[in-house]
């Protein structure tokens, strides 16, 4: 069969891929000093909740190709097994109900919960391999991708059946492209547009350019499907064999024997940026002014005239057009695109045509690099010819890895070894080896060496296989060939590895980096074409002429465009209008005053003038009478600063203050309020969570900690294993006479030990109680006592597993979702540790950053700017917002909104969700006060006297709690008020 065919020709590399997965698994090097080694069998906390062992199956999960290569004799059976959703022999979880005759689909459905379960049990007659497919329906939920894990008769077959992923469809909300009133086109909104879709298990980060297949022997068989994120109805699942497509030579003598010929004379020009669907709100239509080869054309106006780009990178996203064919018979199929972004390497596309690969060279379609626009015509200088029958045709095409997908796998794994080389390494020299001394790794790590040469073998296999798919040398295997040349020089000099750890670091990191970018195939496209061999296909704005045109013209229109203004602007004197400022980038920018003029002035009449600008700018500006009337994302600390000088406005003497207030938490309404008012409204609010990796913590016999004593017995085993526990960095501000903020960790200790930042309502500074005080020596000792880093890259070490555990914001769960690909399911995130209170309970208080919108006093219309500022902190507004950013980005702009409705409505995974929730309980404000920005940069001053300077901590803080005390009456008088 053509699966089998298929399956051997892959053989060799599937058995390679299955070696180098078995020695991901094993051992490198002395085993750690472990837990149990370092402290008494009791001093762990038991009842530390979640462990570092859940969830780590995956770590020690074998990769599918391992599993494939063990039952690479197994044959594929031509049985079919439907299971029917709604015969699920058990489900459990919220949400999980029988649906009848659901959205046009006949008979009995199942809805499946964002979290949850559902089993199917059934009996195989012929063992072998199988594919299975999904058909479902993909329901309103929180606008990301639908994610669930299997399991088969109780175990997960291989790691990457954790993390399968259901495309959501997406499309163009207004059918017609708006315009502002300066003639700007308006990026289109994008909504869902759901269907029923069925789709094979395959591969979510897009390495296995197949669908999966499963083992299946023959008797009775379980298998669960658990949900990680989004619901879903599913109808059925299909046990059964996918068709393997034929090779253009086999296809196109088919096509001759059948007597299909080609057409003539006919040319259909669909436009990119007219796709009828899509897989992601990230592939909204953009517009493209660098080149006049785009249809529609401006030198000057914004017009949207393209799709895709940058934003069109990740494996497995998908584009289609709907296509009307004048004429049965064959034709040509070329696109109008653009590929500047990847050099090196090419950018792959999988093209189906109603659902089917034509022919088998379809499956990886390159797109190679050049500059601007050019005409790819499928199949180059000796064109593929395509049947399509007359009428309606859907072209696809999909972001793929294609041959690339084995090679970036490749150097994924490998970098995975060195950085378990990295750690061993690191527990025998610690992080700053001796330069005098010979630490003999290559004796007392059993196994490194061979590793090291097995690494660099497979960097340099990796890199002459990229040179040779790419045709030539480029910068894609420069830093491959740079790892491989140092492991070289540490293999021949083993002596020399302790004093190369630094480098080898920068190059682990560089690699992890080059795995990221390269999983990246980005691709713009302006038109498609289908057209009869005979027909010549456009190349209008692609000559040397029209290039020189199009500089001058952009280059004049600069002098006459306000690059400033986003949006409509409100021209007409007599309508109530508000000007923003916003400080964030244009993309952001341009989705708020999209959706302004959607909906708040469209409900409200009120026009909005948004602009972009340096927000440094904004004092100067309000106090020469220049600012607007409403600032938009400012730090914490300038909303008091402002009403100090009687420059920001009163909230609360608004009717409705407190039914506005009651969308925040009160920890987020904290740092602005000033004596009896209220001078901002929270836009954001982030807070510490405890970072972890899940398999380093067990390879030590480690488990979360829940209380700083537990962080104290931890930091012991790491200690001995010359590993890390990262605390908040304690950094001064980059740039001069920035506000610096009290530490966060200084802070929660602070909190949760019952102390506060200000006394006698902020007249003076509490941080020379006794509180203050012990909480500061407490602090300094974490680096005194255990020599903790102060300042340090936390993304990269936690990476790389030098700092398994750490408190950072928890913003850097996006961060990491996106930027460390090759530690995915092997890390979580938990409250930070707590301090015992009354009756044994732990108190997990932890301050709140964040960003907020202030109305300014000098407002012309402060009810015009009152009600945008309710209309943006709303919850409908704050939850479009988050998933247009994320949809717009990505995951890592996951944005951290402080109204606790639209949190709860962001695409988080559920159970991550569930900890940032038990950890939002605890959170609380920091208070702004006059002169209190000497708080955090004293504390800085204070905490520097001590562990650099060896001075006593109680003298430190005491010596600067005096310039804190100092500058806040100073203030107070200089405002007239109350000493």
């Amino acid at each position: 069969m053509n699966i089998s065919h298929r399956r051997k020709k892959n053989a060799p590399v599937r058995l390679a891929a299955a070696a180098l997965s078995l020695a991901l698994l094993l051992p490198l090097g002395l085993p750690p000093v472990r837990a149990e080694q370092a402290q008494p069998p009791d001093a762990t906390s038991a009842a530390a909740e979640p462990s570092a062992e859940h969830g780590t199956a995956a770590m020690r999960e074998r990769h599918y190709a391992a599993y494939l290569a063990e039952h690479e004799e197994a044959k594929a059976p031509g049985e079919e097994i439907v299971l029917q959703a709604a015969q699920a022999s058990r489900w459990e979880g919220e949400g999980f109900r029988q649906l009848q005759d659901y959205e046009g689909m006949d008979g009995v459905s199942l809805l499946t919960g964002e979290s949850g379960a559902a089993e199917w049990t059934f009996d195989v007659k012929e063992e072998g391999l199988y594919h299975i497919s999904l058909l479902y329906y993909p329901i309103e939920g929180k606008s990301s991708a639908i994610e669930r894990a299997l399991s088969i008769d109780g175990e997960r077959p291989f790691r990457e059946a954790g993390f399968l992923q259901f495309d959501r469809i997406w499309d163009n909300v207004q059918d017609q492209v708006q315009r502002d009133n300066q003639d700007n086109d308006l990026r289109p909104n994008q909504g869902e547009a759901p269907r029923w879709s069925e789709a094979a298990f395959a591969d979510s980060d897009g390495y296995e350019n197949e669908p999966f297949q499963f083992y299946f022997s023959a008797g009775t068989h379980t298998l669960r499907l658990e949900s990680t994120r989004e619901p879903m109805v599913i109808r059925q699942l299909r046990l059964h064999q996918l068709p393997s497509p034929p090779t253009y030579s086999e296809w196109i003598a088919e096509q001759e024997s059948s007597g299909r010929a080609a057409t003539s004379g006919r040319l259909v020009t669909v436009q990119g940026e007219a796709a009828s669907a899509k897989s992601s709100p990230t592939l909204y239509p953009v517009s493209e002014r660098a080149s006049a080869a785009v249809t529609p054309y401006s030198s000057s106006k914004i017009r949207i005239n393209a799709i895709g780009g940058y934003n069109w990178r990740i494996p497995n996203q998908w584009l289609e057009w709907e296509i009307d064919v004048p004429e049965t018979g064959l034709y040509r199929i070329a696109f109008k695109s653009k590929q500047n972004f990847v050099r090196g390497i090419y950018s792959t596309r999988r093209l189906t045509i109603d659902g089917v690969v034509p022919f088998r060279e379809m499956e990886n379609v390159a797109f190679r690099y050049k500059s601007g626009y050019r005409i790819d015509v499928l199949g180059g200088e000796e064109p593929y010819l395509f049947y399509l029958e007359k009428g309606t045709r859907t072209l696809r095409l999909t972001a793929s890895l294609g041959e690339f997908a084995p090679l970036i796998r490749e150097v994924e794994d490998s970098l995975f070894n060195l950085n378990a080389a990295y750690r061993s390494i690191l527990m025998i020299t610690g992080n700053t080896p001796d330069p005098f001394r010979d630490y003999q790794v290559d004796r007392k790590i059993p196994g490194l060496m061979e590793s090291l040469q097995a690494e660099r073998d497979r960097l340099q296999a990796v890199s002459a296989r990229i040179v040779e798919l790419s045709g030539g040398s480029g910068d894609q295997e420069a830093l491959l060939d740079t790892m491989a040349e140092q492991l070289e020089s540490m293999i021949d000099e083993p002596d020399t590895i302790p004093k190369r750890l630094a480098a080898y670091k920068t190059n682990t990191g560089g690699l992890g980096t080059w795995v990221q970018k390269a999983r990246e195939q980005p691709l713009q496209i302006d038109e498609l074409y289908v057209a009869s061999a005979d027909a010549e296909l456009p190349r209008k704005g692609m000559g040397f002429g029209a290039k020189l045109k199009h500089e001058a013209l952009t280059f004049l229109s600069s002098f006459f465009t306000d690059y400033n203004q986003i949006g409509n602007v409100s021209k007409d004197d007599e309508q109530r209008s508000v000007t923003v400022w916003i400080g964030s980038g244009r993309d952001q920018a341009n989705t708020i005053k999209a959706m302004i003029d959607e909906t708040f002035t469209a409900e409200t009449g009120i026009g909005v003038n948004l602009k972009l600008v340096n927000m440094g700018t904004l004092l100067p500006a309000t106090l020469a009478g220049q600012g607007p009337d409403v600032a938009m994302q400012i730090g914490n600390d300038l909303p008091v600063n402002f009403a100090m000088r009687n420059a920001a406005e009163d909230l609360t003497r608004f009717p409705d203050f407190e039914d506005v207030r009651d969308r925040f938490r009160p920890s987020a309404m904290v740092p602005y309020s000033y004596g009896d008012g209220v001078y901002a409204l929270p836009e954001t609010q982030t807070f510490n969570m405890l970072f972890y990796r899940k398999d380093v913590l067990q390879e030590l016999g480690l488990r979360v900690p829940q209380s700083w004593e537990d962080v104290s017995e931890m930091l012991a085993v790491l200690s001995k294993n010359h590993m890390q526990f990262g605390l908040p960095p304690v950094v001064q501000g980059t740039v001069q006479g920035e506000n610096v903020p009290p530490n966060s960790l200084y802070a929660a200790l602070l909190y949760q030990n019952g102390g506060q930042f200000y006394r006698n309502g902020g007249r003076e500074s509490d941080l020379d109680s006794r509180t203050g005080i012990e909480t500061f020596k407490a602090w300094t000792e974490f680096y005194t006592d255990y020599k903790l880093e102060k300042e340090f890259d936390f993304a990269n070490r936690f990476r790389t597993g030098q700092m398994p555990v750490g408190i950072a914001d928890y913003t850097t769960y996006n961060q990491l979702s996106v930027f460390a690909p090759e530690i995915r399911g092997m890390w979580g995130f938990a409250p930070i540790p707590g301090t015992p209170g009354a009756g044994g309970s732990l108190d997990r208080s932890v301050p709140s950053g964040g960003s907020g919108v202030v109305l300014l006093s000098k407002a012309q219309d402060k009810d015009a700017a009152w009600t945008f500022m309710k209309w943006w902190t709303s919850e409908q507004t704050q939850t479009k917002f988050g998933r247009e950013m994320e949809g717009l980005m990505g995951a890592a702009a996951r944005y951290p909104t402080a109204n606790i409705a639209a949190l709860d409505s962001l695409p988080w995974p559920a159970e991550d969700y569930a900890s940032l929730k038990r950890q939002f309980e605890w959170v609380k404000g920091v208070p702004e006060v006059p002169g209190g920005y000497f708080t955090g940069r004293h504390l800085f001053n204070a905490f520097y006297k001590t562990v650099n300077g060896g001075v006593e901590a109680r003298e430190s803080i005491m010596d600067y709690v005096q310039y804190i005390q100092d500058e806040i009456r100073t203030k107070r008088s200089e405002f007239g008020l109350p000493r």
